[in-house]
């Protein structure tokens, strides 16, 4: 699994200038449009959160879980929106720190461990995102896979009673993803040897689920799957949204990007990194079929 320095590069180094492109409490995954492009980013976040809690039927009182809740949308919308009690649980010190600034309850643990010790049993738990760092290259590479999402989708059933469900957002590979050998940051800008290797330098320690039938499979031991549907499209919206976003004039922000500017010249594997804001690798794999986006909703059996 991606460890905590790998998700604080993402998280937590540029921090601020995502907050400051999309909001203090912004939601850093897919939206939800449902074909209708001329919603507002914000209006396709809000709805991607009331589908989620209407799915797993959250309402007032209930105890929910947001397992890699980033900087709190989903925790601050079933809180004031649905009066549920909500956990947030980040490896990101910066987000978890933003997070309790705007009195959220989240606290920095690794989703993997969490156990009907810590905070007890929930009647809903969501995971937006989270589930494509569970995984790393070299777990992949060493047959391990299915086995970390076995286990995990094992934790989540310790935690919720029969009955109760879980929400689960997560790209996958799709059906037009090449062989890691053929990964290279040298090839031609914006084929797909290249953003693939962008993207592992951009989410290091993470590596993807094969399709969604692999999500599906491992979790069947514990969960009936419930409903899911794809989000590859509205994904690509959201990202064309993130980078009008990030390019909006904002005096502090281009402070920040500013300070960022001697790290460019000495540090390569950071100018890798930072690419996201030139090219975005995500949206070129969306866009190639290279990769897909599912949200699924499982029930414990």
């Amino acid at each position: 699994m991606a460890g905590q320095e790998d998700l604080d590069f993402t998280y937590t180094t540029i921090d601020k200038i995502f907050r400051l492109s999309i909001g203090e409490m912004s939601d850093f995954s897919g939206a939800k449009y449902d074909g209708d492009f001329s919603m507002s980013l914000e209006d396709a976040q809000t709805a991607k959160h009331k589908f989620i809690a209407d799915n797993l039927g959250i309402k007032k009182g209930d105890k929910v879980l947001d397992l890699g809740c980033g900087w709190g949308a989903m925790t601050r919308y079933v809180t004031e929106e649905r009066g549920a009690d909500c956990i947030g649980l980040t490896l990101s010190q910066g987000q978890a720190a933003a997070c309790q600034k705007n009195g959220l309850n989240v606290q920095v643990k690794d989703c993997r461990y969490v156990t009907p010790e810590d905070f007890g049993k929930f009647d809903a738990i969501s995971s937006v995102g989270a589930f494509e760092h569970f995984c790393s290259i070299e777990e992949w590479q060493a047959g391990k896979q299915e086995e970390v999402y076995r286990n995990f989708f094992k934790t989540l059933s310790d935690l919720i009673p029969s009955g109760k469900r879980i929400f689960i957002q997560t790209m996958v590979f799709g059906k037009n993803m090449i062989p890691y050998e053929e990964f290279d940051i040298n090839a031609e800008p914006g084929s797909g040897p290249q953003v693939l290797a962008l993207m592992v330098k951009e989410f290091p320690g993470s590596w993807l689920p094969y399709g969604s039938e692999m999500v599906e499979d491992c979790a069947s031991e514990y969960f009936t799957l419930v409903n899911k549907h794809s989000g590859r499209l509205d994904y690509i919206e959201t990202i064309a949204q993130w980078r009008k976003k990030f390019r909006k004039f904002n005096f502090k922000k281009y402070l920040l990007y500013l300070s960022l500017v001697p790290k460019l010249f000495y540090d390569k594997e950071f100018r890798h990194q930072v690419s996201i804001f030139r090219i975005s690798p995500n949206k070129v794999c969306f866009e190639k079929e290279i990769m897909e986006h599912y949200r699924f909703v499982f029930e414990k059996k």
